[in-house]
């Protein structure tokens, strides 16, 4: 394939397959034929399974953006911008910026240049370069950089943007607060029994790497760790919702129900899955979190053939923000919090093939473990205000 470029793609250090970059920027994968013979493989995505299990084959190409499997390891909005920038590409063209972060993404998965070329494709005039300095502006919305813990509740955003294993999360530059919100909602799920990986409220004179300007935008930085790397940083692999429905990541909120997020978790977990899944879409929907999207749920593969649903991340009370706000996926013919009551919980159990009571006993569950933690909320770094919104949302939904 002379005059392509290539990329090899790495599963625990192992090469399963290639995306080669063909001329009129086409995009292609194809696995290594040493993993499709591999009785044991290791488990890449569910989208690249078929109804019964077996390995689905045939070759992917697309036009300009990577196949979504691989679009989703990107980040997204205002954070691809700043990082596509840095590397001199544009944010558009997939396969260049995966090169450029393909040494730390989300997951087991690596990507790394497999064979030079003298190949451009239109506006490429050189390699895209690997060194991205964090000298970012403060126009986006909310940044998030990998970081390394030091002693002393220290945090470092490295130089390169790899390497660490924490997530930190900026001020939002339009909204108010929300690290304080999104460490309040993750303490109070992790108090009412949700999975929550270690999260910490950081002041930003303890974070290393940033600008003196992001002093301007609040107080703390959010810090969670990273549940795809374990204590001695081995990658152990994931995968969000988007990945496994196989939809770009801008179709977030418009290619799948939270019924479609349950059948998959029932096939693939069983029963202890789904009773945690509905225990998070109860929590999210008394705080008011309409962003609980494809992605804002993942698989994780602690043995590398069997999935589990991944611990919870990305709670935030949204209400206080956005007072219209609505569920972020259709919940049984609806995305409005007012709707929710039991009888919306008991089509919802009808339409996933649950038992009603087994549905309804969770919920009811879950309602009564949130008020215990809720009473502890004054220990939380959140605002009065936003206390007496989330107070004043879930006295009016019909469920509780």
């Amino acid at each position: 394939m002379k005059n392509n470029r290539i990329l090899k793609v790495n599963l625990y250090q192992e090469t399963i397959g290639y995306i080669t970059k063909l001329p009129s920027d086409k995009n292609l994968f194809t696995f290594d034929e040493r993993y499709v013979e591999e009785a044991q493989r290791p488990i890449l995505s569910l989208s690249f399974k078929d109804a019964e299990g077996d390995l689905i084959r045939e070759v992917k190409m697309t036009q300009t953006r990577l196949p979504p499997f691989f679009s989703n390891l990107l980040p997204e909005g205002d954070l691809r911008e700043y990082l596509a920038k840095r590397a001199g590409v544009d944010p558009q063209r997939e396969f260049l910026l995966l090169e450029v972060l393909g040494r730390d993404l989300p997951g087991a998965v690596t990507v790394e240049l497999a064979e030079e070329s003298a190949f451009a494709g239109k506006g490429e005039t050189t390699r895209p370069t690997r060194a991205i300095p964090l000298r970012f502006s403060l126009a986006g919305l909310q940044l998030k950089f990998s970081a390394v813990a030091k002693q002393d509740h220290q945090f470092v955003i490295p130089s390169s943007g790899e390497g660490g294993q924490w997530i930190v999360k900026l001020p939002h530059t339009v909204f108010e607060r929300v690290p304080e919100n999104e460490y309040s909602m993750m303490e109070l799920a992790r108090r009412m029994g949700i999975e929550v990986p270690a999260t910490e409220l950081i002041p930003l004179d303890r974070l290393q790497g940033v600008p003196q300007g992001v002093r301007a935008l609040g107080e703390f930085v959010y810090a969670v760790k990273r549940f795809d790397r374990d204590d001695q940083g081995q990658k152990i692999h994931i995968e969000d919702f988007a990945q496994v429905f196989g939809v770009y990541p801008e179709k977030k909120h418009k290619s799948a129900s939270y019924r479609n997020i349950v059948e998959v978790i029932w096939k693939e977990i069983g029963e202890e899955g789904v009773a945690e899944f509905i225990k998070r879409f109860v929590f999210n929907a008394l705080i008011g979190n309409g962003d609980m999207h494809i992605k804002n749920f993942s698989l994780i593969y602690p043995n590398k053939t069997q999935a589990a649903l991944a611990p919870a991340y990305d709670f935030v009370s949204t209400i206080f923000y956005l007072p219209q706000e609505t569920l972020a996926l259709n919940f049984s013919g609806t995305r409005e919090f007012s709707a929710l009551s039991k009888e919306r919980f008991k089509q919802f159990a009808q339409k996933s093939h649950l038992p009603e009571r087994w549905v309804l006993d969770i919920v009811e569950q879950s309602v009564d473990l949130f008020f215990k933690a809720w009473k502890t909320v004054k220990e939380l770094p959140l605002k009065k205000e936003m206390c007496s919104c989330i107070e004043k949302h879930f006295q009016s939904l019909p469920f509780i």
